[in-house]
Formats: C-alpha cells, structure tokens, sequence
C-alpha cells in the first residue's frame, strides 16, 4: 500500500556531465523544499508535501509558471524523501547517489489536455510504465469536507462505476473487537479497469487527508487491488523492474524483491474509518465491486499469508548472496566459453595444416595442385582439355591419313552437316527448267 504520491512525466536529463553537475548544484535541499527537518517523520513528510502540493498543483495555477516550478521541485523532492532507500542514500552522498536523473515521477492525468493523454494511454499500451497519481481537485475536495460519502456495511460488497479522475468515497464503522481481529478492504473489476484504492485520515477540520494508496494490478483475468489491517506487518509489492528487465534480465531478477515493502499502517482503531476509490483510466469509467470483511473466519489465510511473507523476505536476503555467487560463476563461464571457442578454431587450423603436409609428400604436380584445395580444381581440369586439344591437332598436321578417322571420332555432328547442305542445293535446282526448254512450241 503506496503512501500518496504526485508529480509529472519522467524528466531526463541528455546533457553532458558539465550540464548535469550544473544543475545539481542548482537543486535545493529537498528538506529546506518540504519545509521539515533532517530527523521528520514519514507522515510530516507527507503532510508538508500535501499542503505544497495542494497549493501550487497546475490545476489551481494554470497560467503561474512560478506555481508550476515549485510543483515540480515539491514532486521531486517527495520522491526522495518519501522512500527510505534513497533518503538514506541522499543523506549520505547526495543527489548523485540516488540518480535523480533517471527517477520517475508520476502523472496527473487531470491537468493533461486531450492530445497528452492520447499520448499517455498509447505509451501505456505499449508497455511503457505510466505512474498516475491523484487529481489535486479530489484532494482538495476531501481536505475541505466537501465529498459525499457512502456507508459501506461489513461483509457486503458494492458495485458501481467511477468517472475517471474522479473517487468515490466510502465509510466503514468497526467495533474494537473487529479491529483486533483485522480488517481487509478489497477492489476488483472484471472489465480490467484501472483504479486506485485509497484510504483517508480524518482531519480536526472534519476534512480527509490521504494517508495510504494502492494501485490497481491485472491479476488472472481481473484488476485488483487490496489493503490488510491485520494486526501484524503486512508487506506491499510493487513491480517497477519491467523497464529494466529488457535491458539487464540478471540485474532485474535480483531486484525484483526490492518492491518488497511493508505497510505504512498495520492496524486500524475502533470507530469509522474511510476508504475511496479513485477512477484511473484514461478516457473511460470504471467499473468496480469494493468489499470490506472482518479477518476472523479467515484465521489461517492470516497465518499462511504471515509465513508466506516471512519466506519472502529470507528469499531476499539470500537474493543478494546468490547474486555475489552467480556473477562471479556468471564471469568464469563466459571466460571458458570464450575459450573453448578459441581452442576449438586453434585444433581446426592444425588439423588442416596436417592434411596440406601429408598432400605434399607426391612427385606429381597434378596431385599437388588438386590437394592444394577445392578452388584450383577447375582450372587444372581446363588445363587438361586445353593439352588434349593441342595434342589432336599435332596429330592431324603429321598424318594427313587420319584425318577421315578422326573426323569419324569427332561424331556424327561433322558428317550430318555437309550432307544437309547438299540437300538444300538439290531442293532449290532449278535443272528441270532446261529440259522445258527444248521441247517445241
């Protein structure tokens, strides 16, 4: 289950290093940004950044371009202080740790015009991964108190269908009872639509402010998406290795399980408590059935999903084990397969120059050349006719007696020749014109 996350398109930077040096020396600290301290906790992180968020998002200052930079810069630095890893990482070495360059932000689908979210969907097709977050305008609405909420009764579930970038609110009342024992809130949509599940704080205003969301993921034939209070640590797993599954498969399968990552919020209190669901397509509704039950006739689905869980984080760990073994094992066999490559050419070339050696102990030319390979071959076969002809005509030239014979030898072609032009004369005699003649008038 996702904290609240806002912001743009991937930004990249494709400059040199002298640019990309420039301009982290221009970026602000992301705590002097948030307005908190070094040592703020996760949730004032997240309120600090609700309230920028609220107040310079694009949809409230269309025409500010100052509003819109200090979005970004809020956006920008809430991804990095929202995730442990790379806060840790910036606190060390700062930005050029983390590789701010390459981070990805999310998308509010809200404030896109038509054009942009045509692109945004085709991307998405395609397998380009497309964070979506929130609209501000649904933030804000719940912030004030100004949505209408929907009682949602334990054990039933609803079905409806949401307008996208729009949320449908719901409250769930829970005893103390039912609490200890764990609650469960889950979405699906057998249309495949893209949703968010949201779960909201209230505020002293009598306002909600957004504590934990989950997107939606295709699981079999449907979407789903779910959120376990079970009284114990609950781990979320986010899939962010597609991208770089296609460049780097190795480094993406031991990374899989850095999306391991537990839940903000583990138990819920007695008294009401307020879930959304948030329409997340691009142009169309969504369709959806929301359900929320109490976890007690579900006693050892709690119990396996606890063990399950616990293996997953020993796999982990061993992950990065295994890795150091498979790279260094990885490098060995490359570095055989590269030889045995190289020995395999070095015995062929041997093999060879054996075979010429042993052709070349003959005293006959003709054996010489033909051994020498395949390609002379031809030219010693015209050779030979070549010698044959020459020697025929010496023939011919001593002994003028055998040149019928040889005439005879050369076939049937040679005599057939005279023989039709002799034909051709008698067919076009013109004889009998004269004995015509000398008969009288």
């Amino acid at each position: 289950m996702a904290g609240p996350k806002f912001g743009s398109f991937k930004s990249e930077n494709k400059g040199d290093s002298a640019a990309a040096a420039g301009a982290a020396a221009q970026r602000r600290d992301p705590y002097e940004v948030l307005g908190v301290g070094r040592n703020a906790t996760e949730q004032e992180i997240k309120s600090a950044f609700r309230r920028m968020a609220l107040k310079y998002h694009p949809d409230k200052n269309a025409d500010d371009p100052v509003a819109s930079d200090k979005f970004q810069e809020a956006t920008f630095s809430y991804n990095i202080l929202s995730d442990p890893d790379k806060r840790r990482q910036y606190d060390s070495s700062g930005f050029e740790a983390i590789e701010a360059d390459s981070h990805e932000l999310e998308l509010d689908l809200s404030s896109l015009n038509t054009v942009n979210t045509m692109f945004a969907a085709l991307f998405s097709k395609l397998g380009v991964p497309i964070k979506t977050t929130v609209s501000a305008t649904v933030l804000e609405e719940a912030l004030n108190g100004s949505v209408e909420i929907s009682q949602l009764h334990l054990g039933k579930s609803v079905c409806k269908k949401v307008e996208k970038q729009t949320a449908h609110f719901y409250s769930v009342d829970i005893t103390e009872e039912e609490a200890k024992l764990g609650l469960v809130c889950r979405v699906r949509s057998t249309s495949k639509s893209k949703f968010k599940l949201l779960y909201f704080e209230p505020e002293e205003n009598g306002g909600l402010s957004l504590a934990l969301q989950e997107d939606s993921a295709k699981t079999g034939k449907v979407t789903s998406a779910g959120m376990f209070f079970l009284g114990f640590p609950v781990y979320r797993f986010e899939d962010t290795n597609s991208a770089a599954a296609a460049k780097d498969p190795d480094s993406a399968f031991f990374k899989r399980l850095d999306g391991f990552q537990p839940c903000e919020v583990n138990e819920l209190k007695e008294g009401t408590h307020y879930f959304a669901v948030y329409g997340d397509n691009f142009f169309k509704s969504a369709t959806y059935t929301v359900e929320v039950v109490c976890a007690e006739p579900f006693a050892a689905e709690k119990e396996k999903l606890r063990s399950v869980e616990a293996e997953i984080l020993a796999k982990r760990s061993e992950l990065s084990k295994f890795e150091s073994e498979y790279r260094e094992v990885l490098a060995k066999f490359t570095e055989m397969t590269s030889r045995y490559a190289q020995e395999m050419q070095t015995i062929d070339e041997l093999l060879n120059e054996r075979n010429a050696i042993h052709a070349s102990y003959t005293n006959s030319p003709t054996l010489k050349r033909s051994s020498s390979g395949g390609k002379e071959r031809p030219s010693s076969k015209v050779s030979k006719s070549d010698d044959e002809r020459s020697a025929k005509k010496e023939k011919k030239s001593k002994n003028p007696a055998m040149e019928a014979p040889v005439s005879d030898e050369e076939g049937p072609k040679k005599e057939k020749k005279p023989k039709d032009r002799v034909r051709r004369k008698k067919w076009f005699s013109i004889h009998h014109l004269k004995v015509d003649k000398r008969r009288p008038c």
